[in-house]
């Protein structure tokens, strides 16, 4: 049980990006009143959550009509995962857990971000989307494990406001290098994670 948590919580962490997220949302949110900044944190968070959550209760359904097998999803998502890993253990950004440099200048003229981009892509991106039906296929069968994961998940969406409700003083008080010393020790966790997932999908597939 415990080992299902910290790798649901682990993976959501290093996708999601918490501390990441509440640095763009300060810089995007520097001239935003306190009250509206709190009430966009809340709203973005909750969308995302329930963007995630479809992901997480109808991937399976979804994979089933598009005729995609475990296998084929555990080793495509974790050639993404171990992507986006490598970007994390390099502190580069390419999209996958955060906005594109395109994205960061649309959001920049925008009064409410809470949608676009803070909800999606910056919380509820493609890596973090991925995760959710990966995890969840991973426990297929198993109700106990993917409410655990669920747990998880939730778990870093309760986090994720809060530094987002601390947005101002978070990159203060950890610093730019505390926030990649972060980034990167969550990206290594990813990057093992990514490879078992690759390792588990090609065993099932049967190829070898």
């Amino acid at each position: 049980m415990i080992d299902t948590f910290v790798i649901s919580f682990t993976t959501f962490f290093a996708t999601v990006g918490p501390i990441d997220v509440a640095g763009v949302f300060a810089v995007l949110t520097a001239t935003t009143a306190t009250r509206t900044r709190r009430i966009m944190a809340l709203r973005g968070t909750a969308i995302a959550t329930a963007v995630l959550l479809i992901f997480a209760l109808c991937g399976n359904f979804l994979l089933t009509r598009l005729g995609i097998s475990l296998p084929a999803l555990k080793v495509a998502g974790g050639i993404l995962l171990l992507l986006m890993s490598i970007d994390m253990v390099f502190v580069r950004n390419s999209g996958g857990t955060s906005t594109t440099l395109e994205e960061k200048d649309e959001a920049s003229t925008k009064v409410d971000i809470s949608v676009f981009p803070l909800a999606t892509p910056l919380i509820a991106g493609p890596g973090a989307m991925g995760a959710a039906i990966l995890l969840m296929a991973k426990f297929e069968g198993d109700v106990f494990s993917k409410g655990i994961v669920l747990a998880g998940m939730l778990t870093v969406m309760l986090l994720t406001l809060f530094m987002l409700l601390l947005a101002e003083t978070v990159p203060k008080l950890l610093g730019l290098t505390g926030m990649h010393v972060i980034t990167r020790v969550f990206g290594v966790l990813l990057s093992a994670l990514a490879v078992q997932f690759i390792f588990d999908g090609i065993s099932a597939s049967g190829v070898f």
